[in-house]
């Protein structure tokens, strides 16, 4: 994908299971990948620097040190995932503490740095945000995928999802005029050693019969960023072998 190479990308949560297929296949594109990530230490020579992304002085910090370095910031993928430890609850087990918590962390943080690297960019008069939804935030959840299991779908989740992809296309809309795109990718489950009785019934649902793996979702990301979607923008692209098709 040549029409990706020489990028400078910024990566949130590049260590995550989904970050670091991220953030490999932007390097194997040509890109310079960079992962803001919390809790490290900043080396931009090896691209990584400290980014808390609910924090909005750190996400301008974090901003402001990968221009120092490269001068523009040519795409930025809202990845990170940042969730309470009673994440899971079932519904009607929620505290409200929780769920604004959860709301706070996710949605906000995408909003923060949404903001703050749209200042870069309108300056710039170019640029690619990508945002990480879900297709729970485009369909209800399947809940006979978890039954015989401990396991459920988030309530938050949903929401928080359903949202990201709408701000997208609302962001799509307003800096449209200044030569920027946002999209998001939509990725289906993704294996990671789940209740073997859940994988189970979730690959006998999915046309495809099997769940995706962070190296189905990274080519699309990579490709949103690049100059070869150079037309597209406020597309959701799910990412989900199917799942959202029956």
């Amino acid at each position: 994908m040549n029409s990706l190479k020489g990028k400078i990308i910024v990566v949130t949560g590049g260590s995550g299971l989904i970050g670091r297929s991220l953030v490999k296949n932007i390097l194997s594109n040509g890109a310079i990948a960079i992962n803001a990530e919390v809790n490290v230490i900043d080396n931009l020579d090896e691209g990584i620097v400290n980014c808390d992304v609910t924090d909005v002085n750190s996400v301008k910090k974090c901003i402001e040190k990968v221009l120092e370095k490269y001068n523009v910031i040519d795409g930025w993928v809202n990845n990170a995932y940042p969730r309470t430890a009673d994440w899971g609850t079932k519904f009607e087990d929620i505290p409200l503490t929780s769920w604004q918590k959860n709301v706070d962390l996710q949605l906000n943080s995408i909003f923060i740095c949404a903001q703050e690297i749209l200042r870069v960019m309108k300056n710039q008069e170019f640029g690619s945000i990508v945002n990480i939804s879900s297709i729970y935030g485009t369909v209800g959840p399947d809940f006979t995928i978890y039954e015989g299991t401990n396991m459920t779908m988030p309530a938050a989740y949903s929401a928080i999802k359903g949202g990201i992809v709408n701000f997208s296309r609302y962001l799509a809309s307003y800096y449209g005029p200044f030569g920027i795109r946002v999209n998001c990718v939509s990725p289906g489950g993704i294996l990671d050693q789940q209740n073997a009785l859940f994988v189970k019934q979730y690959e006998k649902k999915v046309p495809m019969r099997r769940m995706g793996l962070p190296e189905d979702i990274a080519p699309s990301v990579s490709f949103l960023l690049s100059d070869e979607a150079s037309y597209i923008t406020g597309h959701n692209l799910i990412v989900d072998g199917g799942f959202t098709a029956i």
